[in-house]
């Protein structure tokens, strides 16, 4: 099992000090990876579910955030859950994406996108609410693409994006390509993640059940495509006070990485839990 841990700056601020001590001290800990979120725009009504967002929660963009965490650690992995890609151009993102990891030396690997579910955030960036599923399955072949291709340029033609004989460079680092995790609770990312992703990593509250139906479709659905579902990672939550025994079950049902965070709120609480994790489990 692997452990991340993540960081939310609606939880803790958009303090820079903050975060970067945070992510030293995870990084000291031994955990893998930091993980952050994405919400591009908030609006007065907007709800998750039954719960409505505060439109004052501060968001840091997690991809220039995790750039900034990369020039202060040297080791730790970085990983969005989730980034809303389809209110990102795909020919853009490539470019940011490489950047990090090159700059980072490969440590830009923990991507995971998903769909976004605040139609007001869709339309404040001019996306289609209805067709994002589409827009997100056409960006990750264009990601791929543009990774993957040399200096004779590629060619794409889609509903959403096309171009012609393009070059993106440079590439990720010592590296064809970048992981794309597919995030989500519906039965649309769990195939998704069978087709396209490299992980699977769901949210939402669900039974276990459900989330065991879920991890069959995924690793059926990449069956049926002809991938190997073994490769697939699968990624859960976990907390922070889990025992050996929850760990232990989860690994079970096929998890193979599980992201944490504190509950703390100042620097020495923080250390004192994330310690005590790494301690239970050997990350020290």
């Amino acid at each position: 099992m692997k452990f991340a841990i993540s960081y939310s700056t609606p939880f803790y601020g958009a303090d820079p000090d903050k975060l970067v001590a945070f992510a030293r001290l995870a990084e000291e800990c031994g955990f893998e990876a930091l993980y952050m979120p994405e919400h591009i725009v908030l609006y007065p009504g907007a709800k998750v579910g039954p719960f409505e967002m505060p439109p004052s929660l501060p968001y840091v963009d997690p991809l220039d955030a995790l750039a900034f965490v990369a020039a202060a650690t040297e080791r730790i992995l970085l990983g969005t859950g989730v980034l809303l890609l389809p209110y990102h151009h795909p020919v853009i993102l490539a470019k940011r994406l490489a950047t990090i990891d090159v700059l980072s030396k490969g440590r830009m690997r923990l991507l995971t996108v998903g769909l976004g579910s605040l139609p007001g955030e869709a339309q404040a960036v001019g996306v289609e609410f209805a067709s994002r599923g589409r827009r997100t399955d056409e960006a990750i072949d264009v990601l791929r693409l543009l990774w993957t291709g040399g200096e004779e340029g590629v060619s794409y033609a889609g509903d959403f994006f096309s171009f012609d004989n393009l070059c993106s460079y440079p590439k990720p680092h010592e590296a064809t390509g970048l992981p794309i995790h597919i995030g989500g609770s519906t039965q649309a990312a769990a195939r998704r993640a069978g087709r396209r992703g490299d992980g699977f990593f769901p949210g939402g509250a669900l039974s276990p059940e459900e989330r065991a139906a879920q991890w069959e479709l995924v690793r059926s659905t990449a069956a049926e495509e002809g991938r190997d579902p073994d490769a697939l990672e699968y990624t859960r939550f976990g907390s922070i006070d889990m025992s050996a025994e929850s760990v232990e079950e989860l690994a079970a049902q096929g998890v193979t990485r599980l992201v944490v965070s504190s509950s703390a709120m100042e620097p020495d609480a923080q250390r004192e839990e994330l310690t005590a994790f790494a301690k239970r489990f050997g990350l020290l």
